[in-house]
């Protein structure tokens, strides 16, 4: 029966293959280096970012020297069978639109999968706007874990060389691979080698370990990356990824790991002029975005998002217009803060200038170079301190409060992206903890966090709750408290039964004294009566 319905998958993947093919027509295919030329031998890569490298950050960033750009991962079996899907991430696909058209190529769509035959179904619909389909086996964050993607298929090496070959065999266009590295030199060549055996023409090397990510990214493993190149290389092109946060590192790595080429993503984010040399200044990367968006439609979450990696020196700073820029919903009003920063940015670089303030050659004291905050320059994420060090914290803290609250509590968590180590956590609590990441900060402006897009304070958990008890009002559902909000309920249902019965009691009053007056005029009559009766 397995065979049977393998056989079966065969014929439907065959079948599909050929349609696209009748529909479209397509150059002859190539493979490995011959398939690197004719794409014109890329050497600066943007990487694939989910919601981020969208058409208008593609244009932008090839103005400054991008050789080839990838589109954001998709979904294979989501863009397989929603047409929603296909056009909320591809718009123009059923009219037959191709991404950006011949201006946005060389172009690579990246998916991820677990499936076979819906990847291919996916790739098939894209193949003629792309000049390759790369498949995500590096993505490391936790909905990658639950879909069963990505970094968590480098145990299931069967499936990923399935995957690949799926595509090698039936897809009119070639197919290319990103993974990460295991923590063992020889695992990760072997890793590679079968990646590129199931078919991979291109195969782009991510440094890191699957664990490293957010606080715990670290520094990429070049040496690891030189391996691979140095056992795969002659057959396909190694592309590097990982430790590109300025210009100068992009001959460095080059140079360190012998590879072809280079892949940027979050350099990339936050200086999209990153293949050029020098730094320039972040509104007038700002304002050539914006220009583009205008002329694109392009999504208000991602132009928002892109604008505070940009301005995110210079929003340290101008601290009042960082809640600005997260309130704002149109282009319009980004464009009205970009201008404001702009004349300040302008105004603080004139003010250091006419002080003679000079940096070049200030270094921090991990020797990076320091840089004015009205240039665009790559974002540092501060290392979280040691478990043990956590730990004397939250004891001194707790020694110096006889109880700490828990709004304190989950705005720490907040603050360091995971919950306070101890002895009463358990591991799979913090494993499975769920961190989303975005780019707008809350609005509390000594927060440093971001906040959800479904809270309605726009801060985060921890700003929230305390805002919410400023406000003695507890209606975000994104930062519930119900404790507060059932207390709440019942203090106003007590207050409307305490009005009712005043309410009542003014009635009954007003009653009676209508009563007491009817048999007052009653009296009266009657009394006037036995006065005529006796006349």
């Amino acid at each position: 029966m397995p065979n049977k319905a393998k056989q079966e998958a065969e014929e439907r993947n065959i079948a599909a293959a050929a349609k696209c093919i009748a529909e479209h027509t397509f150059p002859p295919k190539l493979s490995g280096w011959d398939f690197y030329k004719s794409i014109g031998s890329p050497k600066y890569v943007v990487a694939p970012m989910v919601d981020q490298s969208e058409l208008a950050w593609r244009i932008l960033s090839r103005r400054y020297n991008a050789d080839l750009c990838y589109t954001p991962m998709f979904n294979a079996k989501l863009f397989a069978k929603e047409e929603k899907y296909r056009e909320e991430h591809w718009a123009g696909l059923k009219d037959g639109l191709g991404g950006g058209g011949p201006n946005d190529r060389p172009l690579v769509a990246q998916f991820c999968a677990n499936d076979p035959e819906y990847l291919l179904q996916a790739a098939l619909m894209v193949a003629p706007y792309c000049d390759a389909v790369d498949i995500n086996l590096g993505c490391p964050q936790h909905i990658a874990r639950r879909g069963h993607y990505g970094s968590f298929l480098m145990e299931d090496w069967p499936l990923i060389a399935s995957l690949i070959s799926t595509l090698h065999k039936h897809l009119p266009i070639p197919v290319t691979a990103k993974i990460r590295v295991f923590p063992e030199a020889e695992k990760t060549v072997a890793y590679a080698k079968m990646v590129v055996e199931a078919g991979a023409q291109i195969l782009v090397v991510h440094g890191r370990l699957r664990e490293m990510k957010g606080h715990l990214t670290g520094v990429a493993d070049w040496e690891k990356i030189k391996l691979v190149q140095e056992a795969v290389g002659h057959l396909v092109p190694v592309i590097a990824n990982g430790n590109i946060l300025y210009h100068e590192d992009v001959d460095r790595c080059l140079e360190q790991t012998g590879c072809t080429g280079v892949m940027s993503a979050e350099g990339n984010l936050y200086n999209p002029a990153i293949f050029t040399p020098g730094h320039p200044e972040s509104w007038r990367l700002a304002e050539e975005y914006l220009t583009i968006c205008d002329e694109l439609d392009t999504k208000i979450a991602y132009t928002r998002g892109h604008l505070f990696k940009i301005f995110r020196p210079s929003l340290t700073v101008h601290t009042d217009l960082r809640s600005e820029l997260g309130l704002a919903n149109s282009r319009e009003e980004m464009w009205a803060v970009a201008q404001k920063l702009k004349e300040r940015l302008i105004q603080d670089a004139e003010a250091s200038r006419l002080a003679e303030e000079s940096f070049e050659g200030r270094v921090d004291e991990q020797g990076f170079p320091i840089l004015p905050h009205w240039v665009a320059q790559p974002y540092f994420r501060q290392p979280m301190p040691p478990q043990d060090q956590k730990k004397e914290q939250t004891e001194e803290v707790s020694g110096a409060t006889s109880k700490r609250t828990a709004d304190d509590s989950a705005h720490r968590e907040d603050e360091e992206g995971v919950a306070p180590s101890g002895a009463s956590i358990k591991a799979k609590k913090i494993k499975n903890k769920k961190v989303k990441v975005m780019s707008n900060l809350c609005r509390d402006a000594k927060c440093q966090n971001t906040f959800s897009a479904k809270c309605i304070h726009q801060r985060c958990k921890g700003c929230c709750r305390l805002h919410q008890r400023d406000l003695n009002s507890y209606t975000c559902d994104s930062h519930p408290m119900r404790a507060m909000l059932k207390q709440q309920q019942e203090e106003q249902k007590q207050e409307l039964t305490k009005v009712s019965s005043e309410a009542l009691g003014s009635v009954a009053m007003e009653g009676m004294s209508s009563s007491v007056a009817l048999s007052e005029i009653a009296s009266s009559d009657a009394s006037k009566s036995e006065r005529c009766t006796i006349l």
